[in-house]
């Protein structure tokens, strides 16, 4: 487990060691070539220390490396291993922890996420007053303007959704999420009805995880997993907590995550039976049991809407 920068730095240290071996030059090699000391070249690589994006392009050009894509994602990524970059966030870092800039980093290079949650709707499919809500709730106190400004930046990172190459969204949501009461009536009927808008787009996907799936393996807590072009392992899992976030990148942690994700996904509704749930939870009643996840008994109970279900309190404070 490491912090988000330092992850950062050591796949992309790694990267532009790979990279290096790849073009046949010896880091003595690259270090003449930009005249540089050749232990600048050996931190960077180990990951020891950062690199700004101006010497990462100069690196990648001593390589011969000429992949748009990859240049572009690797000169970002020096950014984030910095603890934030030069993104639009970078003009709320005296508001928003480094864990959280390089949070909004991952989300803005990723080209695919997997998340699951239990205790809120994710950030990226949250509206205004439900953003506001949760997030008065989990900072209590907190002045009105600084408020307004986080509300600003969870709605700003939505605009992944809707770049020209969008971020792929999968998303699996236990079914308490949406009979949590976040708000009131009123922003949750129209949280509801931005779920069901934002499934309608061709990269979001959207399920439930009814209560009568019984007991499943997410119920420890809720993750993202971050995937990007290219480079499969700079694949990372972030685990969010009250007052930090954790990095996985052993692939073996990758692997167990992603396997956790399938499973969910299998246990789920379909995405057009989740949709017909979240309908009937915005009745106050509960879906018709055409086709219940696998292994689940069939809904036969109705419930209140906005009914208040235990847990999840620390996960309303985290970044996702």
């Amino acid at each position: 487990m490491r912090n988000g920068p330092a992850v950062r730095r050591r796949k992309l240290g790694e990267e532009l060691r790979s990279l290096r071996h790849t073009s046949g030059l010896t880091s003595r090699d690259a270090a003449r070539l930009l005249g540089w000391h050749q232990s600048k070249v050996s931190r960077i690589e180990t990951g020891a220390s950062g690199v700004t994006a101006r010497d990462v392009s100069r690196l990648l050009d001593a390589y011969g490396v000429d992949d748009r894509q990859l240049r572009s994602l690797l000169q970002t990524l020096a950014g984030s291993a910095g603890g934030g970059g030069n993104g639009w966030w970078h003009a709320y870092r005296g508001l928003i922890p480094p864990q959280y800039r390089d949070f909004i980093s991952l989300e803005s290079q990723a080209h695919a996420a997997r998340t699951l949650e239990t205790s809120v709707v994710p950030g990226l499919l949250q509206t205004a007053d439900y953003a506001r809500a949760v997030t008065r709730s989990s900072l209590d106190g907190l002045p009105p303007a600084q408020l307004d400004s986080l509300v600003e930046v969870r709605l700003a990172r939505q605009s992944v959704l809707h770049a020209p190459r969008p971020l792929r969204l999968s998303v699996v949501l236990d079914e308490a999420v949406l009979r949590r009461g976040v708000g009131g009536p009123r922003v949750m009927e129209e949280q509801l009805r931005h779920l069901t808008q934002a499934a309608q787009l061709p990269h979001v996907t959207l399920q439930l995880l009814p209560f009568e799936a019984g007991s499943y393996i997410g119920l420890t807590g809720p993750f993202v997993i971050f995937s990007f072009p290219n480079i499969s392992d700079l694949d990372v899992v972030v685990l969010d907590h009250l007052t930090s976030s954790l990095y996985l990148e052993r692939r073996e942690d990758l692997e167990a995550y992603s396997s956790a994700f399938r499973t969910m996904q299998a246990h789920a509704l379909s995405p057009e039976r989740s949709l017909d749930l979240i309908a009937a939870i915005g009745r106050g009643g509960q879906a018709e049991p055409a086709d219940c996840p696998r292994g689940a008994r069939c809904p036969t109970v109705s419930h209140s809407p906005h009914s208040p279900h235990p847990g999840g309190g620390a996960a309303a404070a985290a970044p996702g």
